[in-house]
């Protein structure tokens, strides 16, 4: 069955990556969550998207204990939501001010889920797949996706991913055709699709037998996969 992925938590109910979005996502139902990682400047591993604070701060020159309330630390959100799985996304992009090209921030990843989770309730995903390589390279039972906005060949994309030993890819919501679900699948790869927000789109993608939408809207999601699973 499909699985519900709380894009950010609750982001449609409570500000996103925070502890609210995501404990309210799991009593919305979510199966998974899904939030952003990053690094301050003395290595502590928080979940936010950008890479600069809202006043203008990069995280990566600010201290943990200067970060808004409203941030919590990885370790925190892998501890206090143990009732559902993690997909962690590691955000380690070229031109942003706390690219690190020794992926760093990958091993952090890595032992922190070594602490708090096992490979059965964590996905590692990135955008940067020299970033998911860090990773297999200190633990390759983590299961690991690329992340994919706009790709000009599938198969050229699917083939890689499967060469790298990755789990699954995590693609736009525009490239997961029919023919995309099918030959990710064929090739071992389980499909997890962004952004989800509309219900039609939810029904679609649980009818072409994705593995996961990622939403905005657990509540939504829910609704949509349990109704497609009674029908």
């Amino acid at each position: 069955m499909t699985v519900v992925v709380a894009h950010r938590g609750a982001s449609k109910a409570e500000r996103e990556n925070t502890m609210d979005a995501f404990l309210v996502a799991t009593e919305l139902g979510a199966d998974w969550i899904e939030l952003d990682v990053r690094r301050t400047s003395d290595e502590v591993l928080v979940v936010h998207h950008d890479a600069h604070l809202h006043d203008g701060r990069a995280l990566v020159d600010t201290l943990a204990a200067d970060l808004p309330d409203h941030i919590p630390s990885l370790a925190e959100v892998l501890d206090r939501c143990s009732d559902v799985g993690v997909n962690i996304e590691i955000k380690n992009d070229p031109g942003d001010p706390d690219y690190d090209a020794e992926h760093q921030i990958s091993a952090a990843v890595a032992g922190l889920c070594a602490a708090y989770r096992t490979p059965n309730d964590v996905m590692i995903s990135s955008f940067n797949i020299d970033a998911l390589s860090r990773i297999q390279a200190i633990d390759s039972t983590w299961p690991v996706a690329l992340v994919v906005f706009d790709v000009l060949d599938p198969a050229q994309l699917l083939e890689r991913s499967t060469a790298r030993g990755h789990a699954a890819v995590n693609p736009y919501t525009a490239i997961a055709d029919r023919r995309f679900v099918e030959r990710a699948h064929e090739v071992g790869l389980a499909v997890n699709v962004w952004t989800v927000n509309e219900p039609d789109v939810v029904a679609r993608l649980v009818e072409l037998g994705v593995d996961g939408v990622i939403t905005d809207d657990p509540a939504m999601a829910r609704r949509v996969i349990d109704e497609a699973a009674v029908d």
